[in-house]
């Protein structure tokens, strides 16, 4: 039984790697923004960006589990990323990791260039938000 409901304007063109809008109900789940460390010891252990979107995701993923949720049930990402043009020349990799870590779900999402993020070498910072049935 799913919860979510993927919202498609008639006329427009299918989004790629995300969806325009998903419609949901059911308990909500709200993630603190992730970087690309090991939650463990706190350490970014890759400068590398997709290295970095990967960690960051495992990282998400984790935690929806431990709220009894997994990434089926994301209904909203936000990425904030340093550097436009890494993140552009990572887009392939990205999008790989994206695959193997979160499946073929893709909630509404949105990419915000920041200066800066507060931890010191991160790249960039996924927030998300979750929707479970009840």
């Amino acid at each position: 039984m799913t919860n979510l409901a993927i919202i498609q304007p008639d006329g427009w063109p299918a989004p790629c790697g995300y969806s325009n809008a998903i419609c949901s109900t059911g308990r909500t789940i709200s993630l603190s923004g992730q970087i690309g460390w090991n939650p463990v010891t706190g350490e970014i252990e890759s400068t590398d960006f997709a290295a970095q979107v990967g960690q960051a995701l495992r990282n998400v993923v984790t935690i929806l589990d431990r709220a009894g949720a997994g990434p089926e049930h994301l209904v909203r990402m936000t990425w904030f990323v340093t550097d436009r043009d890494k993140y552009m020349e990572a887009r392939a990799k990205v999008g790989e990791l994206y695959r193997a870590i979160i499946g073929r779900h893709y909630p509404a999402m949105s990419v915000v260039i920041v200066n800066a993020l507060i931890e010191h070498g991160a790249h960039v910072e996924i927030e998300a938000t979750a929707v479970v049935p009840q």
